[in-house]
């Protein structure tokens, strides 16, 4: 079984400031990767020729200033720990990765447990978030209980609190995989560990089985006994929309980018997380058209409705400025 993880540190605070072996998903290595961004060929060369396209499909794939570079990964960081070899766009396509088709066209999202009323990231809104994103129909099922003996637990040793094994959560999404399902992605908000010598996870997901679980545990302060701030539920939503948006792009079987700076770029802690933008770069905006074959300026006016909607003015400008470049000289 194929799996891609997410990690992230402690909310609020400074990659500079923490232990980053204590709160990183494993132990950061003495000695790091000395990764180099790709140049402008090397991203050109990953993108695949677009000569062939039409007009308005080759200029959303140009390299403009609307995708910022990466920058060389600051120690802690995930390319700094991570080697990641990238992933073309022909790669891409000659994988069999998973497709929607006529019977397996929707998203499934799965709460798993009750969320205490106030405290949770909205779900409607991230049903919203997804369908725009992905162009399917997103579906949000009843709560399912996560509760029971067949649940693998323990207590984190740096938390003190309950964390879930994640295999055993997979499992249970994976019997209940609906037939018109594409994927089928559980949101908790207990915490979640993959293996006894890992600290915990954030978001898991099967690059084949099409499932995967995501939890903002790990963004919510009360997990270090910290108060919730004025505007605590909005930045939960973003932080969880972008990584319920990067395990489901895991699901059509997007690799970790390195190519520029991308929602499907790794994480190692909050800060890098937070950094992080919600957009795809060029490289990973091709492979998930070529999956779906979706209008992308239509696809982009549908998020901006969705991103207003949930106050993310940051990212409605993007949207805005993304849509203008895009329309100019047409």
């Amino acid at each position: 079984m194929m799996i891609f993880m997410l990690a992230m540190t402690m909310p609020g605070s400074q990659a500079s400031d923490l232990p980053l072996s204590k709160y990183c998903l494993i132990p950061v290595p003495e000695k790091t990767i000395d990764f180099k961004p790709p140049c402008k060929t090397a991203i050109l060369s990953a993108l695949g020729p677009t000569d062939q396209l039409l007009p308005d499909l080759a200029k959303a794939f140009e390299l403009s200033d609307d995708f910022p570079r990466l920058t060389r990964p600051q120690p802690g960081d995930w390319l700094a720990v991570h080697h990641e070899e990238g992933q073309p766009v022909a790669e891409f396509v000659n994988c069999d990765w998973n497709r929607p088709d006529a019977t397996r066209h929707k998203i499934y999202l799965q709460p798993l447990g009750e969320f205490v009323r106030g405290h949770g990231p909205p779900l409607e809104r991230l049903r919203e978030l997804a369908s725009a994103y992905f162009t399917l129909e997103v579906e949000l099922l009843p709560v399912l209980e996560i509760n029971g003996p067949t649940l693998t637990t323990r207590i984190n040793r740096l938390t003190g609190n309950r964390q879930l094994l994640v295999d055993d959560l997979l499992a249970r999404l994976q019997k209940r995989l609906p037939a018109d399902a594409f994927c089928l992605l559980g949101i908790t908000d207990q915490d979640l560990y993959p293996e006894p010598e890992w600290n915990f996870v954030f978001g898991i997901a099967t690059l084949r089985q099409r499932v995967g679980v995501i939890s903002w545990a790990r963004y919510d302060p009360a997990l270090y006994g910290e108060p919730r701030g004025r505007d605590f539920r909005k930045l939960l939503l973003k932080r969880t929309a972008k990584v319920m948006i990067h395990e489901i792009g895991h699901m059509y079987g997007l690799l970790h980018c390195i190519y520029g700076k991308c929602i499907m770029n790794g994480s190692n802690h909050l800060p890098e997380g937070d950094q992080r933008p919600p957009h795809l770069c060029p490289v990973c905006l091709r492979k998930l058209h070529q999956a779906v074959g979706f209008d992308i300026t239509s696809r982009y006016r549908q998020l901006l409705q969705v991103y207003q909607k949930c106050g993310f003015e940051a990212e409605a400008q993007w949207i805005k400025r993304r849509l203008r470049n895009l329309q100019a000289d047409n």
